[in-house]
């Protein structure tokens, strides 16, 4: 059945629910949804799996009933971000880190909120940290790359062991499609060499899956390099 939840723990603390974070997954929990697979915010709920989260319709129906304020988004488009994102970070995130935070980053927080209770992580602005999240896009990763390349440099490997990068193989036309959507401050792109740029621009008119190919490739020659030294 679609709602298979704790119907006796529902009807006797429903009055009891505040706007915390903490009672709004708890209520999440009761009525059977994952929350290690959505994103809260104190306005919205992001569901990053639908099939993981099982956040049914039905299910959303009776959040809303005890939530009407909070809106549950359910955008295709974020889920790939997700999924893009997690392939990155399932193998970067160590379990109980504390992790800096960039600053008004929304893309980047509204990812990696639910790795706190996926892993357990901390996530904090300022002091001492684990990990640090780079907020680099994947244009901008494939642009520092042929601007090494341009300029006699080779490639430029850009992962430090200390950073993150939950952004690396999402592109900023996703990035900013669901940003517009959803009312947020769009991204820009950091690298803007017109060498690079140029180059990006007329790989993307002939071969639109140029850009994960190229970090697929750059990945493949850094893990080579570090397994040789």
């Amino acid at each position: 059945m679609d709602l298979i939840f704790d119907v006796t723990a529902l009807n006797s603390e429903e009055e009891k629910f505040s706007d915390s974070k903490k009672d709004v997954l708890k209520f999440l929990k009761i009525i059977g949804v994952d929350t290690r697979f959505i994103s809260y915010t104190p306005e919205k709920i992001y569901i990053n799996n639908l099939r993981f989260s099982k956040f049914s319709r039905t299910r959303e129906a009776t959040f809303n009933k005890q939530y009407p304020e909070i809106e549950v988004v359910r955008s295709s488009l974020f889920q790939k971000i997700c999924s893009r994102s997690a392939k990155v970070l399932t193998l970067e995130i160590k379990p109980n880190s504390t992790i800096l935070m960039p600053e008004d980053n929304f893309i980047c927080e509204v990812l990696l909120e639910p790795y706190t209770r996926k892993y357990g992580v901390k996530l904090v602005n300022d002091g001492d940290y684990d990990l640090k999240v780079n907020p680099l896009i994947l244009d901008d990763k494939v642009n520092t790359i042929f601007e090494g390349i341009f300029a006699g440099e080779g490639l430029n490997l850009i992962n430090n062991d200390d950073e993150i990068y939950p952004l690396a193989n999402v592109s900023l036309e996703w990035i900013n499609s669901f940003l517009e959507v959803d009312g947020q401050d769009l991204m820009e792109c950091e690298n803007n060499d017109d060498l690079a740029n140029s180059f990006s621009e007329f790989l993307n008119d002939v071969a639109p899956q140029f850009k994960e190919n190229v970090v697929s490739a750059s990945d493949f020659i850094e893990m080579k390099l570090k397994n040789k030294n």
